[in-house]
């Protein structure tokens, strides 16, 4: 079993250092980026693996004389090994509402690099998530979901879609405690919006850090008008793992 990771990335190239790939003699884990720089290491390993070597390199040109149009370089660094190297602990992505928009959101984010997490006080809501056996979603039935954000993992973003608006307000207020918190997304319109900033306001709490509407596209001043669950949901996704990935400074606000 081979590892193969890219030790340094020049200009524009697939994945950045760090990136990491297992191939054996008939499969492969992970990923370096695809395409034809793959598909060399690949046979690099699979050589290796053949004639028994434990170590090599790669200096790769992504240009035109490999198929490729990047324009970077990247080396890799190949060698034996005897198991994968641990998946990085994924962030907690805390979904309050199992209805259809949770369970939608749910769904989408079981494909992304996250743990969701779906928590309702309704048992029959909770019993049409996704299957539990084919995805990596956790469930959670509560009486006080509020608790949940109380004990979650540093780092947890929260989805806010309860069917009660109360309880909303409440869990928004408890998300927004949480200054550790990369995402904090409620659904509803600006009519909601406005009535929770004062809310959070009367309770000491400032409400800048709150996205809501949820899943508005790319164009706040122009939001997708289309209101289907699973397209909520994919804007969701989206918005929410762009944030999980963008560094942002402590004390910038989201719309």
């Amino acid at each position: 079993m081979i590892l193969v990771t890219v030790s340094s990335a020049r200009g524009s190239a697939p994945r950045d250092a760090g990136a990491w790939m297992v191939v054996t003699e008939h499969g492969t884990r992970g990923t370096i980026g695809g395409g034809q720089l793959e598909y060399m290491a690949i046979d690099r390993a699979r050589t290796m693996i053949s004639k028994g070597e434990t170590r090599a390199e790669m200096d790769v040109p992504l240009g035109p004389e490999i198929g490729q149009c990047c324009g970077g370089r990247v080396r890799l660094e190949l060698s034996d090994v005897e198991a994968t190297p641990p998946e990085p602990e994924r962030p907690h992505v805390l979904i309050f509402g199992a209805g259809h928009v949770g369970r939608a959101l749910a769904r989408a984010l079981s494909l992304l690099p996250v743990q969701p997490i779906l928590i309702d006080q309704r048992a029959d809501e909770l019993a049409q998530a996704p299957n539990l056996a084919t995805t990596n979603l956790a469930t959670r039935l509560t009486p006080l979901p509020e608790a949940e954000i109380r004990t979650a993992p540093q780092g947890s973003a929260y989805v806010i879609l309860t069917h009660d608006h109360a309880l909303d307000f409440l869990l928004g207020v408890e998300a927004l405690k949480r200054p550790d918190a990369p995402y904090i997304g409620m659904i509803g319109s600006m009519t909601k919006r406005a009535k929770f900033i004062r809310f959070a306001r009367e309770n000491g709490i400032d409400p800048g850090r709150l996205t809501c509407p949820i899943g508005a596209g790319p164009d706040r001043a122009k939001p997708c008008l289309d209101k289907r669950p699973e397209i909520i949901a994919a804007l969701t996704a989206a918005e929410l793992i762009t944030r999980l990935t963008t560094p942002v400074s402590s004390s910038q606000k989201y719309p």
